[in-house]
């Protein structure tokens, strides 16, 4: 009975396969004939080749991700944990003969050596990087784990939290997984940002397993699973069927930590084997699951195509009341543009001037309450602690300058969304917003870059331009936003942060001068914080005068695109009208026979997707039981997984 057994699920996987294969090239070959561009980009997924499986875990931070990784390769404490939170790098496990660490850098093409002690400096804000080093984009980290051998484990940053590029971090990381393993506690039910971010990262990638983390913490977890399972069911169908793996990395860490009669029943608690062996499974079936990534990435394609279709078949069947209101927009904006263009002018430099004044006024108040703090402090401070004087100031001028950083972006974003409101009137921003975020870019890449360096002896300043299109908007564009997004935050204006601290100068007069005298280190201090005003101050007047620079040209082009946009609006209603009713419905009849075959190949493609549900591992035992009884409860010491 066995054998035949075998034989017949070999047989069923061969066929999945074939049928897989069949359908993908099938469809491919459809995107070619009418979208070549998105068809040329999966050709390039179809013959991307890795050395092996790749496992993707994605969530939002605080969810414990760092911790799962460390307990499912056997090593508790050897991924810095919440480092999602801290960089906006992510964490590649492979499997090494020895324990080691390796960073990439921005510039850079070769790694650097970084070795496991490295890690809490390289991954982790609070680390300290070697002079003139820039934070990495990638970690890879070896490890002899028996699960490495068969997969690689790729921890991503968080998706919500301190910066949304980290979604961004992790929406390119998934892009190369064979699957997804989305992350959520047990504290509470899924969130609508979290769903959303689900279905943004699955789009190339068909399966995804859930891992709840904490049961040790929260002993309503099965109610809380009970819950995440119906929200998928109702709002994401597609996955109300995954499997789920609830898991405690706090009580494997315990459980190698007891001894052997105790630490196997914290180990079957924490349930990590059962979800170390799921994903033993999806590494076996790699093969299958690229050809299903890859279907499912050419759905998403097929999907996107089908709205442009229905965009088309409405352009058929123009109202010409359309016409006479893209003539009256026209009209406006040139009157506008040859009346308003000084007042839109000097309503940017008000602006830009106000919020510069502003921004520079905050800072002379946090370096002047972080003086006189010290001041008072330094009276009251022993010999140690006077000597570590130059690191705690180094510390807080840090804090200082992300504290600026995020005062600079909020305040750019203000200056835009207010001089947008003098230029154009809600109706129209809905068009303009898409392009404008691209050429405030375009303005300051080709703008000749100052040196942002500083010739201060006492302190470092590490700054940049203003980075453009940050964030998941700017996939789509921010005209998909509306109108009434400008106000939310629809115009993206995010910061590139500005850094200082104490230069080598400032540690080496210290010690000089200071020796134990609290005379000289006050004085110290203020020559410190008085270089750190002076260099910020500058830097805060550039930033303000790339920003001015780089809304005058956008605005300038935007205006101009807008013209253009509504000239070629008019043009194709008035050929539309033009044509024949005949023709029109001609033309509507052939887009509608598209839509058809399309629809009718979208539905063929599910059918094959639905049959690669049986290549997800099965949910571990520990699914919701009735009446199963609550995990066992660690010892109080440490934090929660």
């Amino acid at each position: 009975m066995t054998a035949p057994a075998k034989s017949t699920a070999a047989e069923a996987v061969q066929a999945l396969a074939r049928q897989l294969n069949a359908t993908a090239d099938g469809a491919l070959a459809y995107l070619r004939s009418v979208e070549p561009d998105a068809a040329a980009d999966l050709d390039v997924l179809a013959r991307r080749e890795s050395d092996k499986p790749a496992i993707v875990i994605v969530g939002e931070t605080k969810r414990g991700k760092s911790s799962l990784v460390n307990a499912l390769i056997g090593a508790p404490g050897l991924s810095p944990v919440d480092v999602a939170v801290s960089t906006s790098a992510y964490l590649e496990m492979t499997h090494a003969p020895t324990p080691q660490a390796r960073a990439w850098q921005p510039g850079h093409e070769n790694p650097v050596e970084i070795g496991i002690e490295g890690l809490i400096n390289w991954g982790t804000a609070g680390g300290r990087l070697p002079e003139g080093a820039r934070p990495p984009r990638r970690i890879q980290i070896g490890y002899p784990s028996p699960l490495l051998e068969h997969l690689t484990l790729i921890d991503t940053p968080g998706t919500g939290g301190l910066d949304p590029n980290h979604a961004e971090v992790a929406l390119a990381a998934a892009e190369q997984a064979t699957a997804l393993l989305f992350v959520v506690d047990a504290s509470s039910p899924l969130s609508k940002p979290e769903l959303d971010f689900l279905i943004q990262a699955s789009k190339r990638v068909n399966l995804v397993m859930f891992a709840l983390t904490k049961t040790d913490a929260y002993p309503g977890w099965r109610t809380i699973l009970a819950d995440d399972k119906a929200h998928l069911k109702t709002h994401a169908p597609r996955f109300g069927a995954a499997p789920w793996f609830p898991v405690s990395a706090r009580l494997a860490e315990t459980a190698a930590q007891m001894p052997a009669e105790v630490a196997a029943e914290l180990a079957k608690e924490a349930r990590i084997d059962e979800l170390a062996k799921a994903l033993k499974q999806v590494a076996g079936r790699r093969g299958l699951l690229d050809r299903a990534n890859l279907l499912r990435a050419i759905r998403s394609e097929m999907v996107r195509r089908d709205l442009t279709l229905g965009e088309q078949m409405t352009s058929t069947d123009p109202d010409p009341a359309d016409a006479a209101k893209a003539k009256e927009q026209r009209q406006q904006l040139a009157a506008r543009k040859r009346t308003d263009s000084r007042q839109w002018s000097l309503a940017l430099n008000t602006h830009v001037q106000r919020a510069r004044v502003e921004s520079t006024g905050g800072l002379r108040t946090a370096l002047s309450e972080l003086q006189e703090d010290y001041l008072g402090k330094m009276d009251k401070y022993k010999r140690n602690e006077l000597e570590a004087l130059p690191q705690s100031v180094d510390t807080a001028l840090h804090a200082v300058s992300v504290k600026l950083s995020a005062d600079m972006q909020r305040r750019f974003r203000q200056v835009g969304e207010e001089v947008l409101s003098h230029a154009f009137p809600p109706r129209e921003l809905q068009h303009v917003l898409g392009r404008l975020n691209a050429q405030l870019g375009h303005a300051l890449n080709t703008k000749p870059q100052r040196d942002a360096g500083t010739d201060n002896v006492m302190v470092a300043l590490s700054a940049g331009g203003i980075a453009m299109m940050a964030g998941r908007g700017a996939m789509a564009g921010a005209s998909a936003l509306g109108a009434g997004a400008v106000i939310g935050g629809g115009l993206l204006l995010p910061v590139v942060g500005v850094g200082i601290g104490l230069a080598a100068g400032a540690f080496i007069l210290y010690k000089r001068r200071v020796a134990g005298d609290r005379q000289q280190a006050k004085v110290w201090l203020r020559e410190v914080i008085g270089e750190s005003r002076a260099a910020l101050t500058d830097e805060i007047a550039h930033r303000f005068t790339d920003l001015q620079y780089a809304l005058t040209l956008a605005l300038d082009d935007a205006i101009e695109r807008r013209l253009k946009e509504l000239d070629e609006h008019i043009g194709k209603i008035d050929q539309a009208l033009a044509t024949d009713k005949a023709t029109r419905a001609k033309k509507k009849a052939a887009l509608t026979a598209e839509r058809d075959a399309l629809r009718a190949r979208v539905k063929q493609v599910d059918e094959v997707l639905a049959k690669t549900r049986g290549l997800a591992p099965s949910s571990g035992s520990a699914a919701v039981k009735p009446g199963a009884k609550a995990p066992a409860t660690a010892p109080a010491s440490g934090g929660t997984a």
